[in-house]
């Protein structure tokens, strides 16, 4: 076991809508312009608000899921991304004590307790008075080691902010550390898969610079700080990874095609793959010298025209499949290997090496934490392999594949899943490759193997 000190805290919530992305935005910028270097965490499978942590601090945030990683790994990874930071912010999916089914597992209760990190509960102040202090110390008590060591009032003016501020305290022994007033300018618009991503927001640095600069006025940043230094140091099992080999890896990144876990791709980096960005919507061709494809989730729905009209790249796409170049597509990624995409009426022909085609549903389709099991030998494991992994999507398709068997990590149902060969992988579950880092290391390890071949 190792240690390490990293000063943190948890924003979290009641429940979702209360403001905690934008919260932490604010509060990302507002403690990088005290000089501060931040490291930038959300709890869950979400992709798209560690797009926004992203942006404010001009690094890598990353994914802290127990379900798919681990508590161990979860804690390594944590000291792994803060050895040159002075702070580490974390910000919770959902309820606070959301997690699986009836259960706190997996939920941002879970990851606190694992990395015993303070929590600040932020607080929808909007139409409340005491009852907010009802509310505070029912979370704060709920569970002895709730961990919850303050909170931040959102969507309250600073008349009403002053005038409870000393009864909230008293009532529930929580100290306030502020207040963000209603700001209807610094909203972030959502649509079908939660939050439009970060790069979609043309304005979105100055809506988190004027959220820094309410958060240097009505937060008490010095007292984050010194809540964050209060955290015992962080205790960890280290991890010795060896290159397998050196090898390119084409990998798409644009706005179809962003859904990524940053951890999972050090995780092939270290491995030795060498990342290459390249653009299904506007790119003609595949990077050159590449041995290898990884064809992440996103929303190619909402470019389907693009995608079908890039006809240079849906054949080179096709042809460097057909010829045997290892392939990890997931959810949007998948989508795009299939025939077609089906908008009513409308149909889009895309990369075609999967038959079948695939459309949106009006809801959401096999969602939630699943288990999944290879039933075959493939280009990630062995027959019987396992990995953790999760399905959020309003997509389905005409072919979903049968090389894995998804079973709910509730225990309430099981389907089969994903085409997977020799060269490929390709399906609707999403994964974290650190949840089995044989799985990163098999499609390295088969990445090189092609390079040898060619």
């Amino acid at each position: 076991m190792a240690e390490i000190k990293v000063p943190r805290f948890m924003i979290s919530a009641p429940g979702s809508g209360s403001g905690k992305t934008t919260i932490v935005c604010g509060l990302l910028k507002a403690l990088m312009d005290k000089g501060l270097a931040v490291a930038a965490f959300k709890s869950g499978p979400d992709y798209i608000d560690p797009m926004f942590h992203s942006r404010v601090i001009g690094a890598k945030s990353r994914n802290l899921d127990i379900f798919m990683l681990g508590k161990e790994t979860a804690r390594y990874l944590v000291a792994k991304n803060c050895r040159r930071t002075d702070i580490a912010v974390f910000e919770g999916a959902m309820g606070y004590y959301d997690g699986m089914g009836k259960t706190s597992e997996a939920s941002a209760y879970d990851l606190a307790c694992t990395c015993d990190t303070p929590v600040v509960l932020a607080v929808n102040g909007k139409g409340a008075a005491l009852s907010i202090a009802a509310m505070i110390k029912g979370f704060k008590y709920f569970r002895p080691d709730s961990h919850i060591a303050g909170a931040i009032l959102n969507n309250v003016n600073p008349m009403s902010y002053l005038f409870y501020k000393e009864v909230i305290e008293q009532e529930t022994g929580v100290k306030l550390l502020g207040y963000f007033p209603v700001m209807q300018d610094c909203n972030f618009e959502s649509r079908h898969l939660g939050l439009v991503t970060a790069e979609e927001i043309g304005d979105l640095q100055q809506i988190v610079e004027r959220l820094a600069v309410q958060a240097a006025k009505s937060i008490d940043l010095d007292g984050l700080v010194a809540l964050a230094r209060q955290a015992a140091p962080l205790t960890y099992t280290p991890v010795g990874l060896e290159p397998v080999g050196k090898v390119r890896v084409a990998i798409a990144r644009d706005k179809a095609f962003c859904f990524y876990y940053q951890d999972a791709l050090d995780l092939l980096t270290e491995l030795g793959a060498e990342l290459v960005p390249f653009s299904p919507l506007t790119d003609k061709h595949l990077p050159a010298d590449c041995s290898g494809l990884v064809l992440g989730g996103g929303y190619p729905e909402l470019y389907a025209a693009q995608l079908a009209d890039n006809k240079e790249m849906l054949q080179e796409v096709k042809a460097a499949l057909d010829g045997g170049m290892p392939c990890f597509a997931e959810c949007g990624g998948f989508m795009y290997l299939l025939e077609r995409y089906r908008e009513g009426e409308q149909t889009y022909n895309w990369v075609g090496a999967l038959p079948g085609e695939t459309a949106m549903t009006k809801k959401l389709t096999r969602f939630g934490y699943v288990h999944l099991t290879a039933q075959q030998d493939n280009v990630l494991c062995a027959k019987g392999g396992r990995i953790n992994g999760h399905e959020f999507h309003y997509s389905d398709s005409t072919n979903n594949g049968s090389s894995f068997v998804a079973a709910k990590a509730s225990g309430r149902g099981s389907w089969e899943c994903a085409t997977a060969t020799s060269t490929m992988y390709a399906g609707y579950p999403h994964i974290h490759l650190w949840g089995n880092v044989d799985f990163a290391r098999s499609f390295v390890t088969r990445c090189c193997a092609y390079k040898a071949e060619k």
